[in-house]
Order: C-alpha cells, then sequence, then structure tokens
C-alpha cells in the first residue's frame, strides 16, 4: 500500500550518523514500498544554520530550535513518522524539543533509539520515558538497548518495544582478497574523543614485523570541530609519532557517500573498533563491518558485545593496547581464523541489510495503520 512516511531527524548535508541513518532507511523503505515517498522535518544543529539541501531532497522542513508546532504540522501530513532520538540532536534542556513535537503529533509514531544510558541524569531519564510514552512503536537496534531499557526505565508497554537492527549496504568482498600487500587495519567514524584510536595507535609497536598500515577514515564530529578544532586528531599524529610508528599510521579526512565507504570497508583486512565507552548500544559501523564480512577486533562495548559473540569477532577489553596487539596479531597470522570470522559474519549479512531492515520498518508501520483507532466518549 502506498504511504507517506516522514522523519524527524537530522539529515544531509549534515554530517552525522543521525542523518545518514535517515537517509538510507528513508530510501529503501521506500523503495519496498512501492509508489510511496518520504518528507523529512530536518533538525538542525548550529553549524547547520547556512547550509542548504540540495534540489530534489525530500526535507519539507528546517526545524530550528523551538519551532515545535511548525515541525509537528508538516510531520502530521504524513501517514506516519519515525522519530530519530538522540540526546545531543534536540535543542533545550537534555533534548527537550522533541517532547514538544512528539506532544502534537497525531499519526501514528515510531520512536527509533539511538542511545539507552545506564546511569542517566534526572533529566535525561525524564525525556526519554516521556519520548518512549508518546510512541506507538519504540524500536532499538540491539537486544542490549531493549533490555536496558526495559529493566532500567520506568515505560508502559515494554510489548511494544521492538529489535530491528541498524541497516547497511551488502558488500561482495574484492576478488584478489582484502589486500595485496601491507596488511590494512581500519578504524573509520567521525572523530573525536571516546573512540579510542589512541590504544590502537600504541597497540603498533608490538606488530612491527607485520608492517601494518593503521588507515584511520574520517571527519572529525562537526560539533567538535565547532568547540575544540582538530586537536585530538593532531594529539593522535603526535602519539603516534612518540611511539615511533609515524609510518604505519595514515589518516583519511575524506567524507564518503555510503557506497564508497562500504567499498572501501571491503578492502580492510580487520577493523577495529577500540571504543572507550561502555554504554554504546548501537554502532552502525560495527554493522556495517559485519555486513561486508570483515574480520572485527572491537573493545567490550554491548552492541560488539552481542553481535561478536560466536567466532564472529573478537573482544579486547578497554583501553587495553596489549590486548589489541594480540587479537590483531591473531587475525592477521592464525590460518583460517580471519576467513572464519566472515563465514560467520556472512551468515548475518542477510539480515543487516537495508533492504531487510526496510522490510521490517515497513511491516511495523503497516501494524500501527491498521490498529483500530480508539474513540474517545
Amino acid at each position: 500500500m502506498v504511504r507517506t512516511y516522514g522523519f524527524l531527524s537530522t539529515y544531509p548535508p549534515t554530517h552525522c550518523g543521525l542523518a545518514t541513518f535517515t537517509a538510507s532507511l528513508l530510501r529503501h523503505l521506500t523503495e519496498v514500498t512501492p509508489g510511496s515517498w518520504g518528507c523529512v522535518v530536518r533538525v538542525l544543529e548550529d553549524e547547520d544554520r547556512d547550509t542548504a539541501v540540495a534540489a530534489g531532497s525530500p526535507v519539507v522542513h528546517q526545524m530550528a530550535p523551538g519551532e515545535v508546532e511548525a515541525a509537528a504540522a508538516a510531520l502530521n501530513r504524513c501517514d506516519v513518522v519515525v522519530v530519530q532520538h538522540e540526546y545531543g540532536i534536540y535543542a533545550g534542556r537534555d533534548g527537550a524539543d522533541v517532547l514538544g513535537v512528539l506532544a502534537r503529533l497525531r499519526v501514528p509514531v515510531i520512536v527509533v533509539l539511538h542511545t539507552v544510558l545506564t546511569a542517566p541524569t534526572p533529566g535525561q531519564r525524564q525525556v526519554l520515558e516521556e519520548v518512549v510514552g508518546y510512541a506507538d512503536a519504540v524500536v532499538t537496534m540491539s537486544e542490549a538497548a531493549r533490555r536496558r531499557l526495559v529493566a532500567g526505565y520506568t515505560i508502559g508497554r515494554p510489548d511494544e518495544v521492538v529489535v530491528i537492527p541498524h541497516g547497511a549496504l551488502p558488500v561482495e568482498p574484492p576478488a584478489h582478497g582484502p589486500s595485496t600487500g601491507r596488511p590494512v587495519i581500519l578504524t573509520w567514524g567521525l572523530l573525536g574523543r571516546g573512540k579510542g584510536i589512541e590504544w590502537g595507535i600504541s597497540a603498533l609497536g608490538a606488530l612491527r614485523d607485520l608492517k601494518p598500515r593503521y588507515l584511520v577514515a574520517g571527519q572529525t564530529h562537526p560539533k567538535v570541530l565547532a568547540h575544540e578544532g582538530e586537536i585530538y586528531r593532531r594529539n593522535l599524529r603526535n602519539r603516534a609519532a612518540a611511539f615511533g610508528v609515524g609510518n604505519m599510521v595514515e589518516f583519511d579526512p575524506t567524507y564518503r557517500e555510503v557506497g564508497a565507504l562500504a567499498e572501501l570497508v571491503g578492502q580492510a583486512d580487520v577493523v577495529l573498533l577500540p571504543y572507550d565507552s561502555s554504554e554504546q548500544v548501537t554502532s552502525g559501523v560495527l554493522i556495517e563491518a559485519l555486513a561486508a564480512r570483515r574480520p572485527v577486533v572491537a573493545t567490550e562495548f554491548p552492541h560488539a558485545a552481542e553481535l561478536l559473540a560466536d567466532g564472529v569477532g573478537l573482544l579486547v577489553p578497554h583501553r587495553d593496547p596489549a590486548a589489541i596487539a594480540v587479537a590483531l596479531r591473531r587475525v592477521l597470522t592464525e590460518p583460517g581464523l580471519a576467513a572464519a570470522m566472515g563465514d560467520r559474519a556472512a551468515r548475518l549479512a542477510p539480515g543487516l541489510s537495508w533492504s531487510a531492515v526496510a522490510h521490517h520498518y515497513r511491516d511495523l508501520a503497516d501494524s500501527l495503520l491498521a490498529a483500530p483507532v480508539a474513540v474517545s466518549t
């Protein structure tokens, strides 16, 4: 059935994970529902004030801080609305502007939670519980996030929390294998403190005999760039020089669209996710690595612990360069290990494709639209 899907989120040309996620979901959701289309209310962050959307963009309104009435009016013209929730993108205390929009929506609402904190501030807890209260369905992208939400927050309908994974483009591995020269260790994503890249750099000294190339791909996060410039990147360069591994580390600040990024990931020998946070219940980077059937070494953040079980990848403690070095050496030298990881990831990959993910969202939207409407008396 033809639908109009509304989205409340950041959106390109903004460079952030939620913008990319929403653009991909919109595209594939309309593809699996022929004749349907998407409309976006683009949430503006400070650095977006002067950026214009491209001709033909599905953006129908740009929401500046406090403009909740106009945002809701635009979304109420749709059949169903998908709201991306992350504290940092909405204005107001703890992102409370989103509540003003949700309170005014008169169509079914799917809320997608990108962060579920174990120890929120009172304000963060209140906002998230109210967001969930306004939703007709709540999506988390991992079972860990669903369990954390149901166990740690007061929500009225736990059975309406469903798990739909983050999507990724399917990638065919290069015919010649990931690399033909020096082994490539890849970390990518928007750079900022907490990515743990310093621990990956510190691990390289123990791998000198393998002559690896550690490629750190991605721009500095726009919010980080606005507040502190390129300090983090400079500190990483200085660390590589101080450890005598500067010739093994390459920084590529190119922003890649989804297809080009998938190609880059497919050429890596191993993906390294050395994140500091133990809170991360959703990682699009992890999903993209598995969809590309790449071996993964990751710290024990919840999403990695959930997906890398059963030999799909190797988990290491946080902030532990020695453990990272041991795991990377195993992947790069242990006969059959990388291939076995790739085979296990291949079994997960079909369910992580954007097409499969979009079908789940379509079915969820259809179920909400088919539900009987309560009539007040």
